[in-house]
């Protein structure tokens, strides 16, 4: 069995550019098919196609986001794998963004009055765009050529800030289609796919939560002494941990209460306008995770003990 997972993940298929061209392919075959089938006359067809292009797009950008992780929490051959592919997964991503980019231009443009009157939220045509720019900044500058134009700093910026962004754009879509759409007057049921994309995107981020912890406590030298202090927090951090778990499952019953509080001071009720994610109460689960992780691998520092400098006084002569 470890010799066929082995010889599947060395596979010259199952890596970098053939690993691109198989799953890109596929995924333009069960869109080109959903497209045969639909009635690109009709602008609820087309808003169909959409969505259907984004459910194809959305579990790469998770795996791009899990992938780092897995290999600091399981070190292996698969997760070696996982990150060695890492660019080319995510260029899967931009391949299905990029039909989601066309269905967007069509409904547009030759379905104006259905788009603004049924599509179009400022708001999330504010996060729509960012995405876009910063999915193509991020593809542009996995090429050399456009990457040595660029300090470290900077790519990191456009990597991380664009991971991060497209990752929350995603995860906030399904958050609020199961624990708001459906509690509100405009009733709407959520679909299998919502559930799916919710958990696994909470759960791609919660990897990368678990990794920095790991990662902080090997930074970290614990010395062994305990006391009332340091039990203290270890404990606060496994409430913290316990109430995100609990949170991220109940959203439809602190949603309402939490958002009103965060809104409540005027300039933050303006931020909802515009701001992307604001007050971001779909991440409150995994703030509250990441708060329970500080608080776990938070530990004393051994002091470092530095050399004193010996200062060799000059002798006077008599």
């Amino acid at each position: 069995m470890n010799k066929m997972i082995d010889n599947i993940l060395e596979h010259p298929v199952s890596n970098t550019w053939n690993l691109f061209w198989l799953l890109s392919s596929l995924i333009s075959i069960a869109i080109v098919s959903a497209i045969l089938k639909a009635d690109l006359s009709s602008p609820e067809d087309i808003s169909y196609l959409i969505g259907y292009s984004v459910r194809w797009a959305i579990p790469f950008i998770y795996f791009v986001v899990a992938a780092s992780s897995l290999r600091v929490i399981f070190p292996g051959k698969v997760s070696n794998w996982w990150v060695r592919n890492r660019k080319y997964i995510g260029l899967v991503f931009a391949v299905a963004m990029a039909w989601q980019a066309v269905f967007i231009f069509l409904l547009s443009t030759f379905h104006r009055d259905y788009y603004f009157g049924e599509v179009f939220y400022f708001r999330d045509e504010l996060e729509g765009t960012v995405g876009y720019i910063f999915l193509v900044a991020m593809m542009l500058t996995s090429f050399r050529f456009a990457r040595k134009q660029f300090s470290r700093l900077q790519w990191n910026v456009i990597h991380k800030g664009g991971l991060y962004f497209l990752w929350a754009y995603a995860f906030s879509v399904y958050w609020w289609n199961i624990f708001y759409y459906p509690y509100n007057e405009t009733f709407m049921a959520p679909q299998w796919h919502d559930y799916l994309f919710y958990w696994t995107g909470f759960l791609a981020f919660s990897l990368r939560i678990v990794a920095w912890g790991k990662a902080r406590e090997k930074d970290i030298i614990n010395i062994s002494i305990t006391t009332k202090n340091n039990v203290l927090k270890k404990c606060c951090g496994l409430v913290s941990i316990s109430l995100a778990i609990t949170a991220s499952a109940t959203g439809h019953f602190w949603y309402k209460p939490v958002s009103e509080i965060l809104l409540s001071p005027k300039w933050s009720d303006e931020l909802s306008l515009w701001l992307p994610f604001w007050p971001l109460e779909p991440f409150i689960p995994l703030l509250l995770l990441g708060l329970g992780v500080l608080m776990l691998t938070k530990s004393y520092q051994q002091p470092v003990k530095r050399p004193r400098k010996q200062v060799h006084k000059p002798t006077q002569s008599q």
